[in-house]
């Protein structure tokens, strides 16, 4: 997987500075508009919440490997309201305090989760007494859990457990928005930065700058033609996932399944990220996979993948740059 050279520090400051000069420019019209044809807050939703109405269908997005998975992020205290106290109730790891709060879901009725978050004591030093507690907790707001600044200092172990139709985030581009449901339970890291870009207003930077099509070497279904080649093109959108309103820090390698059609996964440590168009069962054990695009947003891949591009290499690698890079919006979907 090719990475893209970084941009300047000099050119993420300039893109900053612009984007301020053109929000106050909008402010200023928003303004001017208010007073001539009233309030628009009453009829227009939110931009950043989506409501799409659906009944999802996520069996077929998660294999048997990637059921079995139950991690956390080390030195993270979720908050909320507690449905089982810790103090009368210890495991002995984080996986089994994760299986707890898990088996507080419907089951295969797919009923709702009485716990959708966990909190374990795993520092024998520093928790004392406490080491083995457990915490099931049930968080009003999966998508904005309530949390303790986290640090090194930290001795709790924290996870998220969705229910079936939780966990699902959007990404607002000018072609449709793609619904992604994430893993938790795979990909803890990865899943918890995810959810502080939703939290933010925008995400500047956030875009994607590569597109590559199947070609003739994968049919519509992402399978691989027999004797055909693995590329180019490679059957992949590539971006980044940096917002230039924080710093970003280097996500630890989690879960690394094969890459199959749909696939969400990063290029290394991140920020920079790719959605796969194909099954790439040759990418084995390399990457880091915290989400699904839902099959049924895929063609809006597909149509991403079919835009005006321009040739370049990366690392010996030949590579397809999109003229134009498609800005990446996060949205809270409703389902």
């Amino acid at each position: 997987m090719g990475r893209r050279q970084n941009d300047s520090d000099f050119g993420k400051s300039t893109l900053f500075i612009l984007f301020l000069i053109g929000t106050i420019s909008c402010s200023a019209v928003y303004l001017f508009l208010t007073v001539v044809f009233g309030s628009i807050h009453e009829s227009m939703p939110s931009m950043q919440d989506v409501t799409l109405v659906e009944n999802f269908d996520f069996d077929d997005l998660l294999s048997e490997e990637e059921g079995k998975c139950c991690k956390g992020v080390e030195h993270l205290e979720l908050w909320g309201e507690a449905v089982k106290w810790g103090d009368k109730f210890k495991v002995n790891s984080s996986e089994d305090c994760c299986m707890a709060c898990k088996n507080m879901c419907g089951g295969s009725g797919g009923g709702r989760c009485l716990c959708n978050s966990w909190v374990w004591c795993g520092d024998r030093d520093a928790c004392g007494p406490r080491f083995g507690e457990c915490w099931l907790k049930r968080q009003k707001d999966a998508l904005n859990p309530e949390r303790v600044d986290p640090g090194n200092e930290n001795m709790w172990t924290s996870g998220f457990v969705f229910d079936k139709g939780e966990g699902v985030v959007g990404l607002e581009t000018d072609y449709g928005i793609l619904r992604i449901k994430l893993l938790p339970d795979c990909a803890p890291h990865s899943v918890a930065y995810i959810l502080e870009l939703l939290a933010l207003p925008h995400c500047i930077g956030c875009q994607i700058y590569r597109a590559e099509s199947r070609g003739s070497f994968w049919d519509a279904q992402g399978n691989h033609i027999k004797k055909a080649k693995f590329g180019p093109p490679f059957a992949l959108i590539q971006g980044t996932l940096e917002s230039h309103e924080f710093m970003f820090k280097d996500i630890p390698k989690e879960h690394c399944p094969a890459i199959k059609r749909g696939s969400v996964a990063w290029v290394g440590s991140g920020p920079e990220f790719f959605i796969s168009l194909a099954n790439h069962k040759e990418w084995r054990d390399q990457y880091t996979v915290f989400g699904y695009v839902l099959s049924k947003d895929m063609e809006i891949l597909e149509k991403i993948s079919q835009l005006p591009t321009k040739s370049d290499v990366w690392s010996n690698i030949a590579v397809s740059i999109l003229e134009n890079p498609v800005i990446l919006r996060f949205r809270r979907i409703h389902t």
